[in-house]
């Protein structure tokens, strides 16, 4: 999930975060106290006003925050190296975590310390396979603007199909995680399978001019300048609460998702990590994050008040519908797949 309020932060950020992997006093911080990461912008202010005072209310533990992105995580445990990471929990998207498992950068959790991962669905867990664990899911469907079209959209295959969407129609760029699923995407659709994706590309292409974001599809929705895009519900809902007249459906074919992968780099302080983590996974951790968030509920106990379905509709059985991607694939051939991309992607 990447915001622009993220991007922002990080750019501010660059000279300290630099500085300290250089120095490395945030490393031997991170021995003696819970660093833990988030964004910046209002994922840094909802963290600071509601959820860290409500983990330490519930532990005692006072977690000091560092802001940042998934990549310049990432940069910075590479520099300290394993062992000597400056965080105590690293929240990021898992085609990073995935990226630094492999290397051994993380510890597998002890679940013994984590109750509440008894209660997640399958999403939450299958990824990671005990090495991290998915804290916030943000569903991705498709969002159209319901005074603009027509016929409304059943099927990712619609983008291709409905003739009034041609044009019209907008992306996440390949920098995006949403891009790199809607190429798989693709690949499985008319190919068979998510590494198909000579397939993907070539349909891609025929999708014609898209107009591509890296961040914020909310504001060409909002000018009118696509009336149809994959769409992340919550964005979806803050836009309806705004009034403009806006949805978004759950494809046939199932759904894509920008997720939060929670994972206790080596060497960390793993009482205070396990409890953290533990606390994010809880009823009341996840209540508050899906009322600020609109994400679904990681946790099956959690159920999701009359007052927020339309706005958070995937719960319950519909947490099954997320389809699985390959994000090592996706590692392992990313200068190629940029590449291919800013070659044929949305060239009209």
């Amino acid at each position: 999930m990447d915001t622009p309020s993220r991007r922002h932060a990080v750019h501010a950020l660059a000279g300290l975060i630099g500085t300290g992997v250089l120095g490395l006093p945030r490393v031997r911080a991170a021995a003696q106290e819970l660093v833990v990461t988030t964004y910046g912008g209002s994922w840094e202010k909802f963290w600071r006003a509601t959820l860290v005072p409500g983990f330490t209310a519930k532990t005692q533990i006072r977690p000091t925050l560092d802001i940042g992105l998934g990549r310049t995580y990432m940069a910075t445990m590479r520099a300290a190296g394993v062992g000597k990471a400056p965080y105590g929990v690293v929240m990021t998207n898992e085609i990073y975590a995935s990226v630094l498992r492999a290397e051994g950068q993380f510890q597998k959790l002890d679940r013994a310390l984590i109750p509440h991962y008894a209660d997640l669905y399958p999403i939450a867990t299958a990824a990671a396979d005990g090495w991290g664990v998915v804290g916030l899911v943000s569903p991705i469907g498709i969002g159209y603007r319901t005074d603009l079209v027509k016929t409304r959209p059943t099927s990712w295959k619609d983008l291709w199909t409905n003739p009034e969407f041609k044009g019209r129609i907008g992306l996440y760029g390949i920098q995006n995680t949403a891009g790199k699923m809607m190429l798989m995407l693709a690949s499985k659709l008319y190919g068979g399978d998510i590494h198909n994706i000579d397939v993907g590309f070539k349909k891609l292409a025929e999708l014609g001019r898209v107009l591509q974001t890296d961040f914020n599809m909310s504001t060409l929705m909002a000018a009118g300048e696509i009336i149809v895009a994959p769409f992340d519900f919550g964005e979806i809902a803050r836009l309806r609460r705004q009034g403009l007249p806006v949805d978004c459906i759950t494809p046939e074919e199932g759904l894509l998702m920008w997720d939060q992968t929670f994972n206790i780099p080596q060497g960390a302080p793993a009482g205070a990590a396990h409890a953290y983590i533990d606390y994010i996974l809880s009823p009341e951790g996840q209540t508050v994050l899906m009322k600020e968030f609109f994400v679904s509920p990681v946790n099956r106990k959690v159920v999701v008040p009359d007052a927020l379905r339309k706005d958070i509709p995937i719960s319950g059985r519909e947490m099954e519908r997320f389809l699985p991607w390959d994000w090592a694939f996706m590692n392992k051939h990313t200068e190629t797949i940029t590449r291919r991309w800013n070659d044929v992607v949305g060239k009209a």
